[in-house]
């Protein structure tokens, strides 16, 4: 477990006083970790990681997470019966070039070429090998969806769930722990609902395979804010050089 002090590196001043932020470096090196090694993850660790996820907003603070721990061999097996074809599906478009399953630009990629792609099997051995594995659901009854009017695939309701998400991988990090979010699954979603006897109001948010990381990265590499932010107007002014 990475204790509080351990991690602080950062000093801000609030209120005339200089504190400690231990936050931002948790932010800063929580990364997609996919490889594990076989220590294994106790359910009171799981329980401690989900009792700090819980604090997460939501959409009206309706709290419409669910979560499902897995760890028998059957079930992995059949996460990764149906995630392969979803994982082929992905692979074959990046390897033509596209952004994968993309609302805006639709797939040139025909199913021939998707059934002859290759999927790496470490790949889907990381994924459903991990020394546990979350299934994150969402409550569609009791989340809003202020977009789904609109001509276009729904972000709104997402809102209500991801940030539970994200939290539930930085608490891991706090516990030494990585993770990634994942969302192969939701392609099959109804068979994986059918085989955990999930009720059909639930949507699958994430499967997120967890354990402690072959390696623990510390420098992540992301785009600078000028390139993503801007003052006023779509076209205005970046907010720093």
């Amino acid at each position: 477990m990475i204790s509080a002090v351990a991690i602080q590196r950062e000093t801000a001043t609030c209120m005339g006083e200089e504190r400690i932020l231990e936050l931002y470096e948790v932010m800063r090196t929580t990364f997609a970790a996919r490889e594990f090694t076989e220590q294994p993850v106790s359910d009171e660790t799981i329980a401690k990681i989900l009792e700090e996820a819980r604090f997460a907003p939501s959409g009206g603070n309706r709290q419409g997470w669910h979560a499902l721990v897995v760890r028998e061999d059957a079930s992995r097996a059949v996460l990764r019966d149906l995630i392969a074809p979803q994982m082929q599906r992905y692979v074959a478009q990046v390897k033509a070039g596209e952004a994968p399953l993309n609302t805006i630009n639709p797939s040139r990629v025909s199913a021939e070429q998707i059934a002859q792609t290759q999927v790496p099997q470490t790949m889907l051995d990381n994924l459903t090998g991990a020394p546990v594995i979350l299934l994150v659901f969402v409550d569609l009854s009791v989340v809003a969806s202020f977009d789904s009017h609109l001509d276009r695939v729904g972000v709104i309701s997402g809102a209500s769930i991801y940030p539970f998400v994200w939290n539930i991988l930085l608490a891991a990090r706090n516990e030494g722990l990585g993770g990634t979010l994942t969302t192969f699954a939701a392609g099959a979603e109804e068979e994986v609902k059918a085989h955990f006897g999930v009720p059909s109001e639930m949507a699958l948010a994430a499967m997120i395979p967890m354990g402690q990381p072959v390696k623990q990265l510390t420098k992540l590499t992301r785009k600078p804010v000028a390139d993503f932010v801007r003052k006023e107007h779509w076209n205005g002014e970046t907010l720093i050089d």
